[in-house]
């Protein structure tokens, strides 16, 4: 039997392992380190096709590209870090502090591009950029990986997901702030961008480093090398976890939703660095959310929770297109200020949606270490991703063609001379429409699967103490 560098819990009821200062300073590097890559999630489309000006064609390759060549990297990538050693540090904080530099310079060039070079080489330098930034963040994923092993306690464990969820929701919201405010001072698009995510990289740098270097990973588990193969096989094996494939693809169609958020705020209100003001109120109505989940699951479980959720995300979606769609055609203050509070309404959506699957995630690996004595904390997210990259490809590639065009849906106008285009009502009303009921959909049909997943309540606590018994044996 192998020996570990840590202890496994002896209760996973009474027990406390993590201390405050060291929950606050994981807190706080897993809010910036989100908000980098909420910096390049909420404006990297914007800055191709408003600063850059790429065509539809161009921008879909793009999207094709850095989907489709990061998922073969990111192959061998979860391979080694499952196939890792436990050492002094750690399994996962080590990854996460030799990260944080070059994600931080990453970032900022993904914001800027050389002048005067050609179509062809300019696509070859996005592509390439957006390739190393795609590796880096696999990479640095392991930030929320030590989530799962901060403590062997499942309550506590729990707790340390969900607030972590709610860090994760507010930092990738920050960017919208930073970019509204910059955009006060500088009214070129391309320059809010660059400083912003500069400033985005300086304290993600500073608070990664630092939160890495504070927190432990407790968790134990079996110290010996195993084939990586051999991983995918038994996650692939696993009912539970095909149910949560089988809902991220179906969900990650949402892609072509979130796409239009950012144009959605150009087209009315004249700027997208006002993406805030969508942005915040739903960004708000996740961070509720959560703490509202966390209250509902003392009274129900994470499945009827999520499910619920979905019906719940076509409604509000329903009745904030109907809002919108008043307000395009009778103007008023009324009208705005209830879009505002059916924006915050469908953030409480994006609570469960957020918060839920991480748990789901969380007790599936425990479900596949009991019958396999594997831990699987990156693989298990790379044949997740499986399916949604296949479906987070086909939106990326359709929401150009459908957002701006010849032949698009929306018929969305490019800026002409870096001065935003007044756009039609129809364009309005279309990219409304993707924005709410789209989403709404989507969010529905990722629930339908969890009709067939059952590790909740007792069957997850008996699972959870016959894996503590385990790991007993690791000592």
């Amino acid at each position: 039997m192998s020996k570990l560098n840590q202890t496994a819990a002896v209760s996973a009821d009474e027990n406390k392992y993590v201390k405050p200062g060291e929950f606050i300073a994981y807190l706080l590097a897993v809010f910036f380190y989100t908000n980098m890559t909420g910096m390049v999630g909420s404006y990297r489309n914007a800055y191709l096709v408003n600063v850059l000006l790429l065509n539809e064609d161009q921008t879909s390759l793009f999207n094709v590209l850095v989907s489709v060549i990061p998922f073969v990297l990111n192959f061998f990538i979860v391979m080694y870090i499952d196939g890792r050693r436990m050492g002094k540090r750690g399994k996962f904080r080590p990854l996460a502090l030799l990260v944080a530099v070059p994600m931080s310079i990453i970032l900022m060039l993904s914001f800027w591009a050389p002048k005067g070079l050609s179509s062809t080489v300019l696509m070859i330098y996005l592509v390439t950029v957006a390739v190393a930034w795609a590796v880096c963040n696999t990479i640095g994923n392991s930030i929320n990986m030590v989530a799962f092993v901060m403590t062997p306690n499942i309550k506590e464990r729990d707790t340390v997901i969900s607030f972590r969820g709610i860090a994760s929701a507010v930092g990738n919201s920050a960017p919208l702030v930073i970019v509204l405010v910059i955009g006060l001072i500088w009214k070129n698009e391309g320059t809010q961008y660059i400083i912003a995510s500069a400033l985005c990289s300086v304290v993600g740098i500073i608070t990664v480093l630092f939160g890495m270097s504070r927190v432990r990973e407790r968790t134990a588990y079996e110290n010996k090398r195993k084939n990586p193969l051999a991983g995918f096989k038994d996650i692939l094996s696993s009912k539970y976890a095909w149910v949560i494939i089988v809902s991220e693809f179906l969900k990650n169609f949402r892609n072509i939703a979130t796409y239009m958020g950012v144009f959605l705020a150009a087209a009315l209100l004249g700027s997208t660095s006002k993406y805030l003001l969508f942005g915040l109120p739903t960004g708000i109505g996740t961070a509720v959310g959560m703490l509202l989940i966390n209250f509902l699951l003392k009274k129900f479980n994470s499945k009827v929770l999520y499910i619920a959720s979905g019906i719940y995300s076509v409604l509000a979606n329903a009745a904030a297109f109907a809002v919108g769609y008043a307000y395009f055609n009778n103007p008023s203050t009324f009208l705005q200020i209830l879009f505002i509070v059916f924006l915050f309404l469908i953030g409480l959506q994006f609570g469960a949606s957020n918060l839920l699957p991480n748990m789901f995630q969380a007790d599936v690996l425990e479900e596949i270490e009991l019958k396999t004595k594997k831990r699987l904390d990156a693989s298990l997210p790379f044949v997740i991703s499986i399916g949604t990259i296949i479906s987070g490809t086909i939106a990326s590639a359709l929401a150009p063609k459908i957002l701006y065009g010849d032949n698009s849906i929306i018929g969305y106008l490019q800026p002409t001379d870096g001065v935003d285009v007044v756009q039609s009502l129809k364009t309005k009303v279309m990219l409304l429409f993707f924005y709410t009921i789209f989403h709404g959909i989507m969010m529905f049909l990722a629930g339908v699967p969890f009709f067939f997943y059952t590790l909740t309540g007792k069957k997850k606590e008996e699972m959870h103490e016959a894996l503590l018994k385990q790991r007993e044996e690791y000592k």
